[in-house]
C-alpha cells in the first residue's frame, strides 16, 4: 500500500479481476497464485489458453511456471536487481512510452540515471536469471499493448518490500501500461477484506480513504466531523508494536489475528506476552494467542453479521447475515460500541449501515457508496465520489489520482540475513492451497486436514542427499531465532541452497524461525528470506538432538 499510494495515489489493484482474461502479457511475480488466489488464477489460465504470454518471476517452481513462456527463477531477495534490469533494457532499447512519461509522470531523469548501473548481464550474476531471459521479458512487456503485472507477499515480505513495489511501478510508468483495461499494477490481497481494512484507515499513517493522518486540512476536517482533537504523530506499525509488547505496550487488543502463529521471531513476542499487563482477544475460535489472553470476546463470523467487504479489485460488496451467531458471540461492531460506551464515548451509531455512512461521509473516494445503493445495484468499485457515479473498474484513466505518477529510483539492498557457513540455506515461507494463514478455521475442517495433515519442509534432493535426508524423514530446521521439526519433502520445486515451508502449523511454527527485521517504510517483516540449516532427526535408538524450541 505504501509504495502504491506514493507512486500512483491509491493503494489497491489498478484494474479489475475480470480484465485478466483479456490481458495479452501477464507478469506474475512473488505470487503462487493457484494456491493463494485460486479464483484469480482461473482468469490467468483463461488468458493463457486464449494465447496470452505468461512470465513468472519466483524462486520456486509453482504450478503457473508449468504453463509459463518464461520462468525467471531468481535467487530469493534479488527482486530489485531483476526489475531494474528489465527497466534498463526497456530504456536502453528505446521502448519507453515517451508521450505518457512527459504528460503523466515526474522524476524520470533521476530514474534514468539510476538504471545505468543495472544491465541485464550484471543482473544475471546477482539473480541467477539468464540475461537473455531478462531482456526477452522486458521487450515483450514493453511492446505488448495489454500488459498487466500481478504480485503479492513474495514481493512485499522483505526488508526492501516497498523498494520492490516502487521498482514494479517504475516499469508500469515507463511503458504507459496504466489507465486502460487489462493493464496496470495489481496487488492480490492475501486475506478477506484486507483491502476494506486499509480503506477504512487501519494504518498508523492514514485516515479513511488513504488521507494522510498528518495533513493539516484532513485533520481539521475530521476534528470538525468527529468533535474531538486528533493526534498528529503517526502511530506504530505492526512490526514496531510487536517489539514493544511487554515494554512500552502494556495492554493489547487483538481482533481476528493469531499473532502467536503469524508474527515473526515469535519467541521474542512470547516473552513480551508473558510480561504484558492485559491482553484482550476477540475472535471466532480459540487460537494459540488465547493462551495469553486475560479476556476473550467471542465474535460473530462473516455469515453471522451485516456489513461490507471490499475485495482486491476495490469492489465493495454487502455482507448479509445468513444465520444467528452462536452462544454469546456478537458482531464486532456491537462489541466495539459497547466498549466505547463503557469508556464514556456514546457514539450515535446503531446499525452497520449507519457506521458505513459515517465512514464515507468524510472520504471523497467513497462518498457515493451506501448500504442502500449496494443493496440495489450490487458491488461497486471505488472511486465512487457521488451517488450517481457508476464506480471505477480501472484506475487512472486520463491521469493519475495523485496528479502525476512518481518515478522512484531504487538501489539494490540485500536481504537482512543471508546464508553463511553456520546457516548455509535460505528459508522462505508461504501458504498452501489447503490451509489459510494461521489455519484457525481450515484445520478444523476434516477434509482439508486429510489433504494436508502435518507440516513439511521442501528441500532440493541434492541438499537433502548431502545431509543424509530421505523423503519422509523428520528433519530439524534451525535459524538464529529457533528450531522446529517437520517432515522432509524432496522436490526440485525449490532451488539448490533454498528450503521452503508453510506457515499454517502450530506444532511446527515457521514463525519461530523467521526474521523480524522490517521494511524501512512499512515495517513488514522479512518472511521470505532468512539463513537456516537442516539436519535429519535420528530415529528412536539412534540418539536425538535437543527438543525443538527457541535458539540459545
Amino acid at each position: 500500500m505504501a509504495g502504491l499510494v506514493t507512486t500512483f495515489g491509491a493503494g489497491a489493484m489498478t484494474n479489475a479481476i475480470g480484465e485478466i482474461r483479456d490481458v495479452d502479457f501477464l507478469f506474475v511475480t512473488g505470487s503462487n497464485t493457484t494456491e493463494a488466489h485460486p479464483i484469480i488464477a482461473m482468469e490467468m489460465k483463461r488468458a493463457v489458453r486464449r494465447g496470452a504470454t505468461l512470465v513468472v518471476a519466483d524462486p520456486r517452481r509453482i504450478w503457473l511456471t508449468g504453463i509459463a513462456d518464461r520462468h525467471l527463477q531468481l535467487h530469493p531477495g534479488t527482486d530489485v536487481w531483476l526489475l531494474n534490469a528489465m527497466a534498463h533494457t526497456i530504456l536502453e532499447e528505446g521502448l519507453t512510452d515517451k508521450e505518457f512519461i512527459a504528460e503523466h509522470t515526474e522524476g524520470f531523469d533521476a530514474l534514468r540515471r539510476s538504471l545505468a548501473d543495472y544491465p541485464a548481464e550484471a543482473a544475471e550474476a546477482v539473480t541467477g536469471v539468464p540475461a537473455e531471459d531478462i531482456r526477452w521479458a522486458a521487450r515483450r512487456y514493453a511492446t505488448t499493448d495489454k500488459a498487466g503485472i500481478y504480485y503479492t507477499l513474495g514481493i512485499t515480505e522483505h526488508t526492501h518490500g516497498t523498494d520492490n513495489v516502487h521498482a514494479l511501478a517504475n516499469l508500469v510508468l515507463m511503458t504507459g501500461h496504466l489507465g486502460r483495461p487489462s493493464t496496470g499494477l495489481n496487488p492480490l490481497r492475501g486475506q478477506n477484506n484486507v483491502q476494506g481494512a486499509n480503506d477504512a484507515g487501519a494504518s498508523p499513517i492514514f485516515l479513511p480513504g488513504y488521507q494522510r493522518a498528518d495533513d493539516p486540512e484532513v485533520i481539521a476536517r475530521y476534528e470538525r466531523s468527529w468533535g474531538v482533537s486528533l493526534p498528529t504523530e503517526p502511530g506504530l506499525n505492526l512490526n514496531e508494536m510487536m517489539k514493544e509488547v511487554g515494554g512500552r505496550i502494556r495492554g493489547l487488543f487483538v481482533m481476528g489475528e493469531d499473532i502467536v502463529l503469524s508474527e515473526p521471531n515469535v519467541s521474542r513476542l512470547e516473552e513480551g506476552l508473558n510480561r504484558i499487563e492485559f491482553l484482550v482477544l476477540q475472535d471466532i475460535f480459540l487460537n494459540e494467542t488465547a493462551r495469553y489472553a486475560d479476556v476473550i470476546l467471542p465474535a460473530a463470523a462473516f455469515a453471522e453479521k451485516e456489513g461490507t467487504f471490499t475485495n482486491s479489485e476495490r469492489r465493495v460488496q454487502r455482507v448479509r447475515r445468513a444465520v444467528p451467531p452462536p452462544g454469546q458471540a456478537r458482531p464486532d461492531w456491537q462489541i466495539l460500541l459497547d466498549l466505547a460506551a463503557r469508556c464514556g464515548a456514546r457514539w450515535p451509531l446503531d446499525t452497520p449501515a449507519a457506521i458505513y455512512a459515517e465512514l464515507v461521509r468524510d472520504t471523497p473516494r467513497f462518498a457515493g457508496l451506501s448500504h442502500e445503493r449496494l443493496e440495489a445495484e450490487g458491488g461497486l468499485q471505488w472511486p465512487c465520489p457521488d451517488p450517481g457515479h457508476p464506480g471505477t473498474p480501472f484506475l487512472h484513466e486520463g491521469g493519475l489520482l495523485r496528479g502525476k505518477g512518481l518515478f522512484t529510483p531504487v538501489p539494490y539492498r540485500p536481504s537482512k540475513e543471508l546464508a553463511d557457513e553456520a546457516y548455509p540455506l535460505v528459508l522462505s515461507t508461504g501458504r498452501t492451497l489447503f490451509h489459510y494463514n494461521a489455519a484457525t478455521q481450515t484445520r478444523r475442517e476434516p477434509g482439508l486436514h486429510q489433504k494436508q495433515p502435518c507440516a513439511f519442509v521442501q528441500i532440493h534432493p541434492s541438499d537433502a542427499g548431502a545431509r543424509g535426508i530421505a523423503a519422509g524423514d523428520t528433519i530439524e530446521v534451525s535459524t538464529r531465532r529457533g528450531r522446529i521439526r517437520a517432515t522432509a519433502e524432496l522436490t526440485r520445486e525449490v532451488k539448490r541452497g533454498c528450503i521452503w515451508m508453510p506457515l499454517h502449523f502450530a506444532e511446527a511454527r515457521a514463525n519461530l524461525l523467521t526474521n523480524d527485521a522490517g521494511d524501512a517504510v512499512t515495517g513488514t517483516a522479512e518472511y521470505k528470506v532468512c539463513a537456516a540449516r537442516v539436519q535429519r532427526v535420528p530415529e528412536v535408538g539412534e540418539g536425538r538432538p535437543p527438543a525443538a524450541g527457541p535458539a540459545r
